[in-house]
């Protein structure tokens, strides 16, 4: 029975991927990519030999867990990668990771970049809760409600954004919470990586005048009344 590896791969520095990684990519049989040009890349900077490269997006998905599971059922070992961080992470490979275990094939999880956590912890927000999001909605009536319920937890959020409608975003965030405060993080670990951070209104401002290029994290965090813990000590005789 062949395996399922789920390898992160750099989100931007292509040094940014751990020697387990590199070695079971040496390894396996097969690797499904999110762009096999890209894959690629990644195989002959780090001197891997020629691989048997397969493409799985989420355009043929539904068609390729089917073949890869099949891959697997004959004892083949698959890596699963995308263009860059972790797959599975809001993406088609959520599917295939379903098939292999319904399949009875083990799945095993190489850890690496995600831009997720880059973003998070480099913010400068409350860390210890956090809600992650990947893609909101597209629709601004749709996206200020959900926008509202997430705002509404005592949590950080973290949400992924496409450069091309990140304005909308912000300018919808602006609206709902003007004070809240936000970092986008931006081509991360890359030549032009940059965070800004400030109040909503702030942030919205700042990118209202062109559209950024690159990858966008945005982490909003939450509101200082929504759900706020009572950190102090509880009084003699009372339970908590």
């Amino acid at each position: 029975m062949g395996k399922l590896y789920l390898v992160a791969t750099p989100i931007g520095n292509l040094e940014d991927i751990s020697l387990r990684a590199l070695r079971v990519l040496q390894e396996v049989h097969m690797v499904a990519c999110e762009d096999t040009r890209h894959t690629q890349v990644l195989l002959r900077k780090h001197e891997i030999r020629a691989k048997h490269l397969t493409s799985y997006t989420e355009f043929n998905h539904r068609r390729k867990s089917a073949e890869l599971v099949g891959q697997l059922d004959r004892g083949w070992d698959v890596a699963l990668v995308t263009d860059a961080g972790t797959p599975g992470l809001s993406d088609p490979g959520e599917q295939l990771v379903k098939a292999a275990i319904a399949a009875g094939h083990e799945v095993v999880p190489i850890p690496g970049p995600a831009a997720a956590i880059a973003a998070l912890v480099a913010s400068g927000l409350p860390t210890r809760e956090f809600t992650f999001v990947g893609f909101p909605e597209k629709k601004s009536g749709a996206r200020r409600r959900e926008l509202e319920r997430l705002l509404a937890d005592a949590r950080t959020v973290v949400i992924y954004e496409s450069p091309y409608r990140v304005g909308d975003l912000l300018a919808d965030l602006a609206a709902v919470a003007p004070d809240a405060r936000v970092a986008v993080a931006r081509e991360l670990t890359k030549l032009h990586e940059e965070i800004v951070r400030g109040t909503a209104s702030e942030v919205a401002a700042h990118y209202a005048s062109g559209r950024p290029k690159g990858e966008i994290t945005v982490v909003v965090a939450p509101s200082k009344n929504a759900g706020e813990r009572d950190d102090r000590e509880p009084e003699p005789g009372s339970e908590r």
